[in-house]
């Protein structure tokens, strides 16, 4: 009797284990196998992600060129100018300097020509004169500010920036923030421009107005400039 009770004790704890494994087992095969919206009846679906040109807010149509220019950040970080998709100038490249940042494109064919910096505050402004006297027609010009783009401006200079369809040239000067895309055959005022005064009482940083973006997309034919707006 001591020996069959024994073994039908064995027996059940047998059963018992066995059927602990059993059910673990089958839990968590369904919890692999099974997906918890796919059980609630709510399948997941993707999101596509839309990817545009410069990380423009929106992509831009057919026969039109993409672009974003950042002005910089008082005297600490440099502008930067993407065309295309295709960073031309930025801290990152090096390539940026103090005063006035700029790039000159094929407004035809999209391909960045040449790019250059001029400082404002103590270099040479006919450097500056010289360049934007030489730019072909039918370029697109690409202008940031960075610490300082006025000082050293003059007459001339100013004429040949509103030449290119600046707004805000006559106005530019020490410690400005200014953002800027014109052209050279441009007959009227480029739409694509934000400019931000120096001024104590309302800058952001010690001396500076806060950085200035633009971003927008550029008719190939400049015709078609004026229904245009900067985004």
């Amino acid at each position: 009797m001591r020996v069959s009770g024994v073994l039908r004790l064995l027996a059940l704890i047998f059963a018992l284990v066995a059927t602990w494994i059993f059910i673990s087992s089958y839990i968590s095969f369904n919890m692999k196998t099974l997906r918890l919206p796919r059980w609630l009846g709510l399948e997941s679906q993707a999101i596509p992600v839309v990817r545009t040109k410069c990380g423009l807010s929106k992509p831009c149509p057919d026969n039109f060129f993409a672009f974003k220019i950042s002005s910089g950040a008082a005297n600490v970080v440099g502008p930067r100018m993407c065309f295309e998709n295709f960073v031309i100038m930025s801290p990152v490249k090096n390539n940026v300097g103090r005063g006035l940042n700029i790039a000159l494109v094929n407004g035809t064919t999209g391909l960045v020509l040449t790019q250059n910096c001029f400082d404002m505050y103590s270099g040479d402004i006919n450097l500056l004169v010289k360049f934007l006297k030489k730019i072909p027609e039918g370029t697109l010009v690409l202008m940031a500010s960075y610490d300082d783009p006025g000082t050293k401006m003059n007459d001339e200079t100013r004429k040949l920036l509103s030449s290119l369809g600046s707004s805000y040239a006559n106005q530019l000067g020490f410690r400005d923030s200014w953002v800027f895309l014109g052209a050279k055959d441009l007959k009227d005022k480029s739409p694509f421009e934000q400019f931000l005064k120096n001024n104590p009482d309302t800058n952001k940083y010690d001396g500076w107005p806060e950085l200035l973006e633009l971003e927008g997309c550029v008719p190939q034919k400049r015709k078609a400039w004026p229904s245009m707006a900067a985004q």
